[in-house]
């Protein structure tokens, strides 16, 4: 018997036989495409090289015990732990600071490079820090915002909220303490109140693969914090000449710690990176990258714009070689089509701790408690350089007429009356400017010591230009003012501003320069940014 096939019937052949073949062939190219595949490989972003050498102190064995589970061990933390550890925490990164930041500005006054001023400025953070250790009065003004970054271990069992143990700590040391309540609240969109407790506090935790709750602490000043910035850059940033130039223009407290961060996979991340090389947690990261995506160090670009910052002529404060202790330099991966970059510092008042929670107990880094052993046998009088002795008890055209007839960057010695005020009171002061007031007699009779931890804003020039009189400290050192120079304080107006009112304070060789004359002459106009 014989099969014709028909016209239709070849025609569906071949379409069929088409078919198969092009299947064939589409998973031939899968199974190479597959071939090229990269495998699977995990890598943690920041992924340590090792542990960084961090002396603890044991704060207490109780509140902490050990079970098991499926033969794990567990750790039994219990709430009191984690508030008496955040407690602790704040209290002595309000006071005391770490040895190596300690052996930095003893270094300066060792320096032959350094200036008078930078000496001068190293010497009274010095001082300062040894007010500060006596756990009174703390080392800055602005005792800033409260920050915890825990790592939990997944094997920490808890109960109760972590965050509001934490917070309680924190609470605890702000109402107890000499320190300042920084932060406000929003009633509504524009109306704001202070919270009276320096809560709330920003707290992050996050899970690690361990059997311990580890902690970074820190507390942020204003004047720090509105220095960092970010920038949406593109691939062509990434040459030396176009990096170099970028990371120049920056201001804040100094000598601070410089961080620069290039890339992450967010500016979210980017920013938090930013913060945590400010503070030297990131130390021990590789000095290298690999095709992974690992953040690394790069040691000779941090040496290259540590280098630049020495030649800017800035200084410590008002003139010299020290603008920063340190620089890091983060690379992180990036999103082909974007290059965040971040820039941030961690001011005069460089405060942070690590802590630890394991079987053994509670644990807290050691900060110095003897930081007399940083000062050198040297006296102010010894560092050179002309000090002015003003006397502020005069009429203001008298003042005027003295400071008239010194160059930006004296160095002056105030004694008598001096009028602080800071955002929200110069925003009062504004008002009245606007409603055709004009400004109070004592703005006009006292020089103003603008005490904020923000950038100087307008209104400033508004009230310059009828009749106030503005001078600039030595920035940072609450503790060595409080107990030397300032000799009584009492509130002018606006007291339900509470550190915001406008305060007036008697004061007695409170250290101050020129850095603004009133001839034009700007110490800071060379490196202002356009």
């Amino acid at each position: 018997m014989s099969v014709t096939m028909s016209t239709r019937g070849r025609l569906l052949y071949n379409v069929c036989q088409n078919a198969f073949q092009q299947v064939v062939r589409g998973k031939a190219t899968q199974a190479a495409a597959a071939a090229d595949i990269k495998p699977f490989y995990y890598q943690d972003i920041m992924e340590f090289e090792n542990k960084p050498d961090v002396p603890f102190k044991k704060l207490t064995g109780d509140y902490v015990s050990t079970f098991e589970v499926k033969g794990k061990k567990m750790l039994h933390v219990e709430p009191e732990a984690l508030t008496m550890l955040a407690e602790q925490a704040m209290i002595d990164i309000a006071h005391l600071l770490r040895p190596g930041h300690l052996q930095q500005l003893s270094n300066i006054l060792k320096d032959p490079e350094s200036s008078n001023n930078d000496k001068f400025v190293a010497l009274e953070l010095l001082k300062n820090a040894n007010i500060a250790a006596g756990m009174i009065l703390p080392g800055c003004q602005d005792t800033g915002t409260a920050i915890c970054m825990g790592k939990k271990g997944q094997y920490v069992w808890t109960e109760g909220r972590d965050e509001e143990a934490i917070s309680r700590g924190i609470y605890n040391t702000y109402t107890k303490r000499n320190l300042r309540y920084s932060q406000v609240a929003p009633v509504d969109m524009y109306k704001e109140v202070n919270t009276k407790t320096n809560l709330p506090a920003q707290i992050e935790i996050y899970a690690t693969n361990s059997n311990q709750y580890d902690f970074l602490f820190l507390a942020k000043g204003g004047g720090s914090a509105n220095k960092t910035f970010l920038f949406q850059q593109t691939k062509a940033l990434l040459n030396p000449e176009k990096l170099l130039s970028f990371t120049l223009g920056t201001a804040a407290c100094p000598p601070y710690h410089l961080a620069l961060v290039i890339g992450g996979t967010s500016a979210e991340y980017n920013l938090k990176t930013v913060k945590l090389a400010s503070c030297r947690y990131l130390d021990t990261l590789p000095t290298s990258g690999n095709e992974h995506g690992r953040a690394f160090r790069d040691l000779q670009l941090e040496q290259e714009i540590h280098k630049l910052t020495q030649k800017t002529g800035i200084g410590a404060q008002f003139g010299g070689k020290y603008f920063c202790h340190d620089v890091r330099v983060i690379r992180l991966p990036r999103h082909g089509a974007s290059c965040p970059v971040g820039i941030g510092v961690s001011c005069s008042a460089d405060r942070q701790a690590v802590g630890k929670i394991t079987n053994e107990g509670v644990f807290l880094e050691q900060l110095e408690t003897n930081p007399s052993k940083y000062l050198p046998e040297i006296e102010a009088n010894d560092l050179g350089g002309e000090v002015v002795q003003v006397d502020l008890n005069r009429p203001m055209g008298e003042v005027l007429k003295q400071l008239s007839g010194y160059p930006i960057k004296t160095r002056l010695s105030l004694s008598g009356t001096l009028v602080v005020a800071r955002d929200i009171a110069h925003a009062k002061l504004q008002e009245r400017l606007n409603n055709g007031d004009g400004l109070p007699q004592y703005f006009k009779d006292h020089p103003v010591y603008y005490a904020g931890p923000a950038k100087t804003p307008q209104v400033t020039n508004a009230c310059k230009n009828n009749g106030g009189f503005y001078l600039g400290s030595i920035g940072g050192p609450a503790a060595i003012l409080a107990q030397n120079c300032i000799k009584k304080v009492e509130i002018l107006e606006y007291p339900e501003l509470g550190m915001e009112a406008i305060w007036k304070v008697e004061v007695e060789n409170f250290p101050a320069f020129i850095v603004v004359d009133n001839k034009g002459n700007d110490f800071f106009k060379e490196w202002q940014v356009e």
